[in-house]
């Protein structure tokens, strides 16, 4: 086989240059290449202009500098189709992954001046998959730049991007919808949308289980669309709602982002009319329903009234209540949420503890999970906000689980047990029992650490003494004129530091002993009290006839008076046997009451038709202690106190009331302390301001403040004063001076 001949050159012609190598270092040159008629050398510039733009942002300025995007977003609509593929993608990577905001911006910018988001949008049309997703990157990358998504929606950009959703290639599917999602910010590129069906479309994308790692996107996209209330009636008439909310209980989201997004679409759709259908999902019986239907009223009733008394007529109270008791951990957060939003008003809120809400609370109150308990505790002082909320809470036994809730290690949970202990404190039955609990001990603990004290721990405090005055006068020594002294009120006595302050039907049930009395306040007869213990035997039943049978060793009954017959025997033993165990049933249901003080409310009475009366203020207050000293026996010279012997009155008191504890008004000799706390009960029952200060040494004093003029400016001023009611009965005394010294003290 003969060796071959390598074939010759065909000669050039002689008019015609030789090709010319295009290969250049230079930046400059091969951007004027970009303006070259001939599509060899255009193919290769754009080829290296992509090369050099993709090694870095400095490469990018430099191109930028150099004027290369204008010649790019002119070749966008060149006839070739390797050219303008190959300037889409350069103009692509100079637009994407920028570090500088302000670069990326200037490149937007410029394509956007030079025209260049047209011939973009004419590209997401291409037969190439590659062109498609090119273009739609760059726009996606455009839109960023608010200016741009106007112009999409002008340039009628919205149905070619909705076509590419059904595109096969997910990466150009996660593009448009992510545009979608930018320029269906605007308004009326919203409007646009919904008049080109883009709802629907939406929707049965979002129902398409073959998109389902795009179900977020689109589920942005549909929330951007239905801000506007046309949209929101326009997707409620069409069903919309409801097919969202099936495609949600039907289709678990795969991740709580996407679950979190889709009950953002629902609620957008939900607004003003559609709360019913997502009441009615708490109905279901997948947890998973119930928490995404909660987690939807949750969004719409928050700062929105309109929407939480939506849920109130929808009947939505009564299943938020159940799903507190049975609901998972999410649901349980976000059904307290609604519920602690329609507890606002007054009419939802009764609604809510009528059914049981109270008692569904104590579950979740056991919890220790963090966000549970903060969305309980949240929820209980809204709803404790007044007596039958405070009394159903008490009555369903969940004080004690609140109380412990303040020692919590957890910073925010003990912060929202406090605030609701505080609220709970609100009345003296829930605020006796929590101190009966340890709260008080608990609270005065926590506000003397540094780092556990907080305002709600101080508010919480307060509001337990100020609603239990006796042992906050116990505890402090003080009371404030804003402090109201009312039946049921003891002291007794001065209380030390961590010790706890005794129960008054504690204290009246004990023995008598040598301890100092303890003095309680009842000037008012209840409708059910039978007071004088005279008045008591009167009203024993007795035979109408015949001595009183009495009981043999063998339980048979004999009388001391003539027998009338058998039968008459017979009747009046049965009689009497059936009394008596109507009267020890009684006796054993009949809880303790503090004994109604007679004297006291003639005292009470006597202060309203003296003082009353009365024009001049400090005329009033005069009055008053004149008259407290003479229920109390009198001055007392203060030389001569020792002849005043009233610790004995008090223990022959005690004897005669067979118990530690004395009605105020039965003391008829008091020293400083009963008859400064006698002063505040009157004082507090006619309205004249006063408060109770506890000294040392059996000292107890009033102060009140009164107008006075200053001796050195003239001027008017509130000057403190102590009253005189031991020894000068309505001698007013300076608070600082010698006098006022001499009174507080021995």
């Amino acid at each position: 086989m003969g060796k071959k001949m390598k074939k010759e050159a065909e000669p050039q012609p002689k008019n015609v240059f030789e090709p010319l190598p295009i290969e250049s270092k230079s930046v400059a040159t091969v951007v004027l290449m970009l303006q070259s008629p001939e599509e060899e050398v255009l193919v290769k510039a754009l080829d290296a202009i992509y090369k050099f733009a993709e090694k870095g942002d400095d490469n990018k300025s430099s191109l930028m500098a150099l004027g290369a995007v204008e010649p790019l977003t002119c070749l966008l609509t060149h006839d070739n189709k390797t050219v303008y593929r190959n300037a889409l993608m350069a103009l692509g990577i100079m637009v994407s992954d920028s570090k500088s905001a302000q670069k990326w911006l200037c490149v937007l910018v410029q394509i956007f001046h030079h025209d260049g988001l047209e011939p973009l949008i004419r590209l997401l049309s291409s037969p190439d998959p590659d062109v498609k997703k090119n273009s739609v990157e760059c726009i996606y990358n455009l839109v960023q730049e608010v200016s741009s998504r106007v112009t999409v929606h002008k340039l009628n950009g919205i149905p070619p991007l909705m076509e590419l959703l059904y595109s096969e290639f997910p990466i150009i599917q996660q593009f448009a919808l992510n545009t979608l999602e930018s320029v269906s910010k605007d308004k009326e590129t919203r409007t646009a949308f919904r008049e080109q069906q883009g709802l629907h479309r939406l929707l049965e994308f979002i129902s398409n289980k073959e998109f389902i790692d795009l179900h977020m996107e689109a589920l942005k996209v549909l929330s951007n669309c239905l801000e506007d209330s046309e949209s929101q009636q326009l997707f409620q008439e069409s069903g919309g709602l409801e097919k969202l909310l099936q495609f949600l209980t039907t289709n678990t989201p795969s991740t709580h982002d996407i679950q979190a997004t889709a009950v953002k679409a629902i609620s957008m759709a939900a607004q003003d009319n559609g709360i019913k259908p997502i009441v009615q999902l708490l109905k279901s019986e997948g947890n998973e329903v119930k928490e995404v239907a909660a987690e939807a009223l949750s969004s719409l009733t928050n700062e929105n009234q309109l929407n939480a008394y939506a849920v109130y007529e929808a009947e939505g109270d009564k299943l938020l209540v159940q799903l507190l008791q049975n609901g998972s951990s999410s649901a349980v957060v976000h059904a307290a949420t609604v519920l602690n939003s329609m507890a606002s008003q007054e009419v939802l809120r009764l609604s809510i503890i009528s059914h049981g809400a109270m008692e569904a609370l104590l579950q979740p109150l056991s919890s220790t999970e963090k966000l549970k308990l903060t969305s309980i505790t949240q929820l209980l002082a809204s709803l404790a906000c007044d007596a039958e909320g405070r009394a159903a809470f008490r009555n369903a036994g969940g004080l004690p689980r609140l109380v412990d809730l303040l020692t919590s290690k957890d910073t925010e949970i003990r912060r929202n047990a406090c605030w609701a202990v505080s609220v709970c404190a609100c009345d003296e039955p829930t605020a006796t029992e929590m101190c009966k609990l340890g709260a008080l001990d608990i609270l005065q603990k926590i506000n003397c650490s540094l780092s556990r004290k907080n305002k709600f721990s101080e508010i919480a405090l307060q509001r337990l003494l100020d609603s239990n005055l006796s042992i906050k006068y116990s505890l402090t020594g003080r009371l404030f004129p804003t402090d109201i002294i009312t039946d049921g009120f003891y002291d007794p006595g001065q209380t030390k530091d961590g010790h706890q302050v005794p129960d008054l039907e504690d204290l009246a049930k004990q023995v008598i002993n040598q301890q100092r009395a303890v003095i309680a306040v009842k000037g008012t007869r209840s409708t059910e009290t039978v007071t004088d213990p005279a008045e008591k035997d009167q009203q024993d039943i007795r035979p109408e006839s015949h001595a009183s049978p009495v009981m043999s060793s063998k339980g048979s009954v004999k009388t001391s008076g003539k027998s009338k017959g058998k039968g008459f025997q017979e009747d009046e033993k049965q009689k009497y046997e059936d009394e008596c165990k109507l009267k020890q049933e009684a006796e054993v249901e009949k809880p303790w009451t503090l004994p109604y003080d007679a004297q006291l409310n003639k005292l009470i009475k006597e202060s309203f038709n003296s003082i009353l009366s009365l024009d001049d203020e400090v005329e009033m207050y005069t009055t008053l202690a004149k008259l407290v000293c003479d229920a109390m026996g009198g001055p007392v010279d203060v030389e001569k106190q020792h002849d005043f012997l009233w610790e004995l009155h008090l223990s022959e008191l005690k004897v005669e009331m067979k118990s530690n504890v004395i009605p105020i008004g039965k003391i008829k000799k008091g020293t400083y302390y009963h008859r400064a706390l006698l002063f505040k009960v009157l004082a507090d029952r006619i309205g004249l301001s006063c408060s109770l200060v506890r000294g040392h040494y059996n000292r107890a004093w009033n102060e009140v403040r009164l107008l006075s003029t200053s001796s050195t400016t003239g001027a008017t001023v509130l000057q403190t004063y102590i009253i005189d009611l031991m020894h000068k009965p309505a001698t007013l005394m300076k608070c600082g001076t010698p006098a006022a010294g001499q009174y507080q003290t021995i």
